[in-house]
Formats: structure tokens, C-alpha cells, sequence
């Protein structure tokens, strides 16, 4: 089971939930209604229909309100779901992501060094061979994305050769990358933690050595980190 990060894919996950919970009230009554409909017809000797029963009004409006009344028990739910999807206007932390054929480099733009340089790295597929015990098969990486916790970020995402696709389930990131084009996609991580992904766009041979490890960590942490890193 995918371990949920981010308020939207919560969120996500419960409308899921709450919608395949009506879906089966409604598929258990309809077979129910089917079921007792068939089994009336049959035992009756002489199932013709009252030709001077032209309406009924209480069934008519039973299977108007009540459809009526599920999608505004679905529709809630999704407003406050499209709120926590909009786009974040001033995001603390800007990362970039570009895919190559076959790893992903990555900038933080807001930080620049002594040399007023961005804060740049490659993050690589880690071999069989260098794997360390514990350590995930094709998921894990030499460099990985450390972002602090419960800050909004904003990851702008492009390719430097053919087209990939940024994606991280546990936060339900999901984004094309395209050769000369800028996409976006926000998040906020709302617990420490470390999340994979894959480039989910077939991009060549070794499309498969691709994987993306973000790392949430507390904003005292992310700190420490940005200073070895500019100093290094």
C-alpha cells in the first residue's frame, strides 16, 4: 500500500473511497430491485400492465432526488480537493527537474554559492553491484532530492533530450517533461520520509533507470544539508 505524503493525495484516496462506497449502495439496490422485479413477473400468471397506470410520481421523484443527492455527497469532497490542487501562487522552495536519457539533474534556484552558482546535482540509478543492505533495487539513487517538510514547493520540470514523465505516487506527482517546454507541479510534504518514483514515459533502452528519491526532512535538517552542499 502506497504510504500518502501530501494533502492532495489524501485526498484524492478518500473521494476514491467515498465514491466506490456509493457506487456499490447503488449497484446492491439496483440488483436488488432487478432481482425482486424478475421474480414478481414470473410468479405472476398474467404479468400485463395496467394500461391506466400512466405515472408514478413517488418512484419518479425517488430516482430523481436520490441520484440528485449522491452528487452533492460527491461534489463537497471534490471542492475542497480542486482547492488543495490550485496552484501555489508563492511557493517557499523552487526545485528544478530535468530528465536526460537515463538520469535526472536537478537545481535549486533560490540558493546560489560563494561563485553565484545555482546549487546543482545528477542523481543516477545506483547498480546491483553498489547497493547497500536495505537499499531498493532500481529505486535508489546517489543523489537524492531533499526537500523540508511542510513547505510549499514548487518543481518546474523539463528534458534535455527526448520526452520523460516526473512521477512519485506517495505524493501524487505526475508530470510530463518535454523537450523545451516548462512544466510545473506543486507539493507539500506534511511528514518526514523518504519517496520513489519513476520516469513513467518510455524513453529508451534504459528507461527503466530512471528512479526518483525525494527525501522530506525537518527544515533544521534541509538546512544543514543546503550548507554542506553549498560549501562542498
Amino acid at each position: 500500500m502506497i504510504n500518502l505524503a501530501k494533502m492532495q493525495m489524501e485526498g484524492i484516496e478518500e473521494l476514491h473511497n467515498n465514491i466506490m462506497f456509493y457506487l456499490a449502495i447503488i449497484l446492491f439496490t439496483v440488483t436488488w430491485m432487478m432481482i425482486v422485479i424478475i421474480k414478481n413477473f414470473v410468479a405472476t400468471k398474467s404479468p400485463i400492465a395496467n394500461k391506466y397506470m400512466n405515472h408514478g410520481t413517488l418512484i419518479e421523484l425517488i430516482w430523481t432526488i436520490t441520484p440528485a443527492f449522491i452528487l452533492i455527497l460527491i461534489a463537497f469532497p471534490s471542492f475542497k480537493l480542486l482547492y488543495l490542487m490550485d496552484e501555489v501562487m508563492d511557493p517557499s522552495l523552487v526545485v528544478y527537474a530535468e530528465g536526460h536519457q537515463w538520469y535526472w539533474s536537478y537545481q535549486y534556484p533560490d540558493f546560489l554559492n560563494n561563485d553565484d552558482e545555482e546549487l546543482e546535482f545528477d542523481s543516477y540509478l545506483v547498480p546491483d553491484s553498489d547497493l547497500e543492505d536495505g537499499g531498493l533495487r532500481l529505486l535508489e539513487v546517489d543523489n537524492r532530492v531533499i526537500l523540508p517538510e511542510l513547505t510549499h514547493v514548487r518543481f518546474i520540470i523539463s528534458s534535455g533530450d527526448v520526452i520523460h514523465s516526473y512521477a512519485c505516487p506517495a505524493l501524487g506527482i505526475k508530470c510530463d517533461a518535454y523537450p523545451g517546454r516548462l512544466n510545473q507541479v506543486s507539493v507539500l510534504v506534511n511528514r518526514e520520509g523518504t519517496f520513489f518514483g519513476q520516469c513513467s514515459e518510455i524513453c529508451g533502452i534504459l528507461h527503466s533507470s530512471m528512479p526518483i528519491c525525494i527525501q522530506a526532512v525537518s527544515i533544521k535538517d534541509f538546512l544543514l544539508w543546503l550548507r554542506e552542499q553549498m560549501e562542498g
